[in-house]
């Protein structure tokens, strides 16, 4: 019996290798596919990078019986990916995808969203650039800004702003694939968001904190978790 087949979709700043990096040890127990979205080492920098246009890309890597699993901006590419075409999926993992339009009206996600629109217009060096964003999602500052993270960095302020993105809650609450949505307990405006997937799509909730927004640097607490959800899954 094949393996349940999970395809992984990274965010923003790093590529598919670095985000999923503590998922290696799950290639035991599932066919692991990691793409890397185009903008991002090792291939050319991009001029512009949309969501909708990602979520179109990526169905060269969908297969009958896919586990799809996207993280922050990679998220919010599944999401129009698995609504795109639903047939091919068997389950539907996001973590904490920054489409705070579905949370407008809450004053946390506002303040949040009008504090990232700002980010975009406060510098054109990249370095800077990606400094003020990692302090924006509580990610950790690093020593050394290697030319990946710099290829990253001008990948990121290109990309479409995430929070433009409408999310199509018809067609996925249609879909008979699970859902699981998991956030890191760090910010009230991911919560927000979260807390609106969790209730329309519908689907289930895990709160794991202790790595911020990139809830999957846990290694085997998320792992663990998406595992029993993988394999539940593919029993239905």
């Amino acid at each position: 019996m094949a393996s349940p087949r999970l395809l992984l979709v990274h965010g923003s700043v790093v590529n598919g290798d670095a985000t999923w990096a503590a998922q290696r040890p799950l290639a035991e127990r599932f066919e692991l596919v990691v793409p890397n979205r185009r903008g991002f080492p090792p291939g050319p920098d991009v001029d512009h990078v949309d969501f909708e246009d990602e979520a179109v890309w990526l169905d060269r890597f969908l297969e009958p019986g896919t586990h799809l699993v996207g993280h922050s901006y990679g998220g919010v590419i599944a999401l129009l990916a698995a609504a795109r075409r639903p047939e091919l999926l068997r389950s539907l993992t996001v973590i904490e995808p920054p489409c705070l339009a579905i949370a407008r009206g809450n004053p946390v996600v506002d303040a949040y969203e009008a504090q990232s629109a700002a980010l975009w217009g406060t510098t054109s060096d990249p370095e800077s650039f990606l400094r003020a964003f990692l302090g924006g999602v509580g990610a950790p500052q690093p020593s050394r800004v290697s030319p990946e993270l710099l290829q990253g960095a001008r990948t990121l302020m290109v990309e479409r702003h995430p929070w433009e993105a409408e999310i199509p809650f018809d067609e996925l609450s249609a879909a008979r694939f699970p859902k699981l949505v998991v956030s890191g307990a760090h910010s009230a405006a991911f919560d927000a968001v979260c807390d609106v997937l969790e209730a329309r799509l519908p689907a289930e909730r895990a709160v794991l904190p202790g790595a911020g927004h990139a809830v999957q640097r846990l290694r085997e607490p998320f792992n663990e978790v998406l595992a029993d959800f993988v394999e539940r899954a593919s029993q239905d």
